[in-house]
């Protein structure tokens, strides 16, 4: 027989949201300790905690159509997912140090108004 978090996990993915309900309680602490885990190589100053860490990537799961094979699959798919909130979180921090969505605008030299030789040299 199945264990029950299989079990679940093959009846959520059949579409029975009352499995979801049942599986949570069975698998948040361990995922809370993977995403402590996870975060153990983030800065200290990081605005992700393991709970929202925790959250973001099950809404994400939420959304897939993954055949669930046991609860090792689940938690190393679950890992995985982490890691790439992570991994996304750092881009976008990195790219709004960078200017983010600011338009970039390139110097044309032929849209510049003419210059006279005695405005450069003051």
């Amino acid at each position: 027989m199945k264990e029950p978090i299989t079990r679940l996990l093959v009846e959520w993915r059949g579409g029975n949201e009352a499995a979801l309900g049942k599986l949570l309680p069975l698998v948040y602490d361990e995922l809370r300790r993977l995403a402590r885990t996870q975060m153990r190589g983030e800065r200290s100053d990081h605005t992700l905690q393991a709970t929202a860490l925790v959250h973001e990537a099950f809404v994400r799961l939420a959304d897939t159509d993954i055949d669930w094979k046991d609860r090792a699959h689940f938690l190393g798919v679950t890992t995985r997912v982490m890691r790439q909130v992570l991994v996304e979180h750092a881009r976008a921090r990195a790219a709004a140090k960078r200017g983010g969505g600011q338009v970039q605008v390139t110097l044309d030299e032929k849209a510049a108004p003419e210059r006279r030789a005695w405005d450069m040299v003051a």
